[in-house]
């Protein structure tokens, strides 16, 4: 190992804890009648708007339902049409990173991984909507991808592969409040804590294997591309983090409130200072991750993560 390297993440037996080696299907249990709840309502913003509040109690119990169906939507869609994107890249030695074949096969892993995620989510919409009669809206996941690729290619017009790894790193680095605290909450159904949970562990290791693959990264490209990479990651940070006020619309018109009222609570609920301040905490990890690498030292870095509100 070269000074200054990481070290490799610990070896992990994919074979015997991968959750789609070893994992049960988790099924919905008999806990509609108990008062379980779908999803926690303080990890939904706009759950205690006083419009909000005001809604019939089935109508609030649906927002989280419809909550989680657009968080499971999102993550059925996400794995597989970002993340395999690029770890397949990776797997296949296709991602202009020079990695050994221990890298390799651990993309693939990885990827059977985020399949089976993605699997598992359109499953549990499936088992609660059935259950319950609470239709999943619509959701359309090509508006997002398209705000996600063209911040990438605004940034890094001429290496559209590097920008789908960099979107890869950023996400799977991220520490979100979902996986740490919902399968904690007694208060929500069991099928939800459980998935959330498998979904977890699995990420654990994910998330240092992108670590150590953005070092690698990182240490083969020339100065003047780590200067735009420094330059551009904040603002992939933000594009990826940024909240989409379409499923929520949608969801809030769907429970009884008007066009006007539901952009009210939109309005209140992500505020730009709530906006900013949720982001920057989520991010915190990755944020470190680029300055251990150097990336906040190359000219302009540090002054572009501090423009984009990244730094504390």
């Amino acid at each position: 190992m070269k000074p200054g390297d990481a070290p490799r993440p610990a070896a992990r037996d994919w074979y015997g804890r991968a959750g789609v080696r070893t994992g049960p299907r988790r099924r919905l249990g008999d806990e509609l009648d108990a008062g379980r709840l779908y999803f926690p309502p303080d990890l939904v913003p706009y759950h205690d708007h006083p419009l909000v509040r005001a809604l019939p109690a089935p109508r609030r119990a649906e927002l989280l339902a419809r909550h989680l169906f657009h968080y499971l939507s999102f993550t059925a869609h996400f794995e597989t049409r970002v993340v395999n994107r690029a770890t397949e890249r990776i797997a296949g030695g296709r991602s202009g990173v020079d990695t050994g074949t221990d890298v390799r096969l651990d993309a693939y892993r990885i990827y059977c991984d985020e399949g089976y995620h993605s699997l598992y989510s359109l499953d549990v919409i499936d088992q609660i909507s059935t259950a319950t009669g609470i239709t999943p809206l619509p959701y359309a996941f090509d508006p997002f991808l398209r705000r996600l690729d063209a911040t990438g290619a605004q940034a890094l017009p001429d290496s559209p592969v590097l920008a789908q790894l960099l979107q890869v790193v950023v996400f799977e680095t991220l520490i979100t409040g979902i996986l740490n605290d919902v399968p904690k909450d007694p208060r929500v159904l069991t099928v939800v804590r459980d998935i959330v949970r498998d979904h977890a562990k699995d990420e654990g290791w994910h998330h240092a294997f992108f670590s150590r693959f953005f070092r690698d990264l990182w240490a083969q490209q020339p100065p003047a591309r780590r200067a735009r990479i420094a330059r551009c990651a904040p603002a992939l940070i933000r594009s990826s983090l940024h909240p989409d006020p379409r499923p929520v619309r949608d969801s809030l018109t769907a429970a009884g409130l008007t066009p006007a009222a539901a952009e009210d609570v939109l309005r209140d609920a992500y505020a730009p200072d709530r906006v900013n301040a949720s982001i920057r905490v989520t991010a915190r990890h990755t944020v470190r991750l680029f300055e251990e690498a150097g990336a906040l030292d190359v000219p302009g870095g540090r002054d572009a993560f501090h423009a984009a509100e990244l730094l504390g």
